[in-house]
């Protein structure tokens, strides 16, 4: 096997060169290896040894679709034009000169898989990988996907969790009745070592792994949950003025069909049970990680192969009154990003604040591809002893838009809500700064700066309307019958 690798985990990914996990709605702080106490996450703390820690990784867009759609391409939310859920990516943006780093791989002679969650529309559409072995989102029912295949064959089925005892009551935290190995973040876990354990081809792989935990509904077995003290379960941040301007919006949206749970009474026990189902479906997923990593060191190939760990978004987790994403709350915003490349010193720690899209840029650069994106983005140029500054990161949803640096994080909401927050003086998010005269200086550098992101955004969300781009042949504009370029990709 030629040996250059990638692995990506969403919430893994390996790149061999390259390897990479990916998890589906993981916050940092719940991680050992971002200090928290009350989760054994072992295996995720030795890669954590073995790589680089990137202290405050951030989901421009905290949200399952936009997310995946801008780390696929590189471009952000306004750019992609998917902001929600119900979007995605246009059938014909290969012609528009937009591609996804699976294929750009593809064409530098690598072979690309994804197993596990992809969250791509249709979900059976491939987006440049060459194998995918699919388990799509919890709530997908009728997705006939491989993980269906496998649980009818064995005469099981998902099931909406509404059906199983205690879903209204615990506020969507109860327990799976599936046996532990027919669970879908171990089946991830088990198809991924499967897939190492057979790879034969005489070239690179890069394979991302995507498990749909610890996504809701918040539904471990018994045999994790037994695992985890719900008593040691860290409190909530408190909600402010600021975050109580969205809880209509999260109340009514996680009544509809798709949750149907009320969370109109949302007391501190039911933060507490959920957080410790929420804890057991880490542990599930750092034993899968923990799998995952054993078969490339059996293979031979853990030393050569760059892998990653990261997450679409975070999760509120009871803070601030809220649960799950879509906020631009640091809990729904901060992501872990863990990095080992064999040309890394292991250890290392980095307190930049990076995006999640830098990786598009960042996984070509390690396979040794030249990205389309500006290379800047690439994340191998953060080696602590070369960091210097960081652009700020812009972030969008169908919410409203962000732009945050090491200091600040200025929020401007469709529904009126201004946010300014000091990072280091408030990581809680308690004191909204944005009419503070003493902050008037940084709050209106910020919003010049969200300005010129969100217009070069939506230009570039355009480029394929252009009449004319540098390498366009003008010589018969002007005669009668001509017809401009359509689309236009950029030169």
């Amino acid at each position: 096997m030629v040996e250059k690798s990638i692995e990506l985990s969403f919430d893994w990914w390996y790149l061999s060169c390259a390897d990479r996990f990916k998890q589906q709605q993981l916050r940092a702080d719940f991680l050992g290896c971002y200090g928290a106490d009350f989760v054994r996450t072992p295996h995720l703390d030795a890669l954590r040894a073995d790589g680089a820690c990137f202290d405050r990784a951030v989901s421009p867009s905290p949200l399952c679709v936009p997310a995946r759609a801008s780390l696929l391409t590189g471009r952000n939310a306004v750019a992609n034009g998917v902001l929600d859920n119900v979007h995605w990516l246009r059938p014909d943006r290969r012609a528009c000169g937009v591609d996804t780093w699976p294929e750009t791989l593809g064409a530098a002679g690598y072979r690309t898989a994804a197993i596990g969650k992809m969250h791509f529309y249709p979900w059976d559409i491939h987006e440049g990988f060459h194998d995918r072995v699919v388990a799509e989102d919890k709530r997908h029912l009728t997705v006939r996907d491989d993980y269906h295949t496998y649980l009818a064959a064995r005469g099981a089925a998902k099931r909406h969790p509404s059906e199983l005892p205690g879903y209204q009551e615990h506020r969507g935290a109860v327990v799976n009745p599936l046996p532990g190995d027919q669970q879908v973040d171990q089946w991830v876990a088990d198809h991924t070592c499967d897939y190492l354990a057979a790879y034969d081809h005489d070239q690179p792989f890069a394979l991302m792994a995507s498990f749909p935990g610890p996504h809701c509904p918040y539904d471990p077995a018994q045999e994790d949950l037994d695992q985890v003290d719900a008593d040691a379960m860290p409190e909530p941040i408190p909600a402010t003025e600021e975050s109580r301007r969205f809880r209509d919006f999260f109340v009514r949206n996680n009544k509809a069909p798709w949750n149907g749970v009320d969370y109109t009474d949302f007391t501190a026990e039911h933060k507490r049970k959920l957080r410790q189902h929420y804890g057991a479906l880490i542990q599930r997923i750092d034993r899968g990680v923990g799998q995952i990593l054993d078969q490339l060191k059996a293979r031979g190939l853990y030393e050569t192969t760059t892998v990653v760990f990261t997450s679409d978004h975070g999760e509120m987790m009871g803070d601030m009154d809220l649960m799950a994403k879509h906020f631009f709350f640091e809990t729904s915003v901060r992501v872990p990003l863990l990095i080992k490349d064999p040309a890394w010193a292991p250890g290392s720690q980095v307190d930049k604040t990076v995006s999640l899209t830098d990786l598009h840029a960042t996984i070509l650069d390690h396979a040794g591809v030249d990205p389309p994106a500006d290379p800047r983005d690439s994340l191998s140029l953060l080696r602590p002893e070369s960091v210097d500054r960081r652009a700020p990161v812009f972030g969008a949803t169908d919410l409203g838009f962000m732009i945050t640096d090491d200091t600040w994080k200025l929020c401007r909401h469709a529904n009126g809500a201004q946010m300014l927050y000091h990072r280091q003086d408030d990581p809680r998010e308690q004191t909204n700064r944005f009419d503070d005269p003493a902050c008037a200086a940084e709050r209106d550098r910020l919003d010049r700066l969200l300005t010129q992101r969100l217009t070069e955004s939506i230009l570039q969300s355009h480029e394929e309307k252009a009449v004319f781009t540098p390498s366009t042949d003008r010589s018969a504009f002007g005669e009668r019958g001509w017809r401009r370029p359509y689309p236009n990709p950029p030169a």
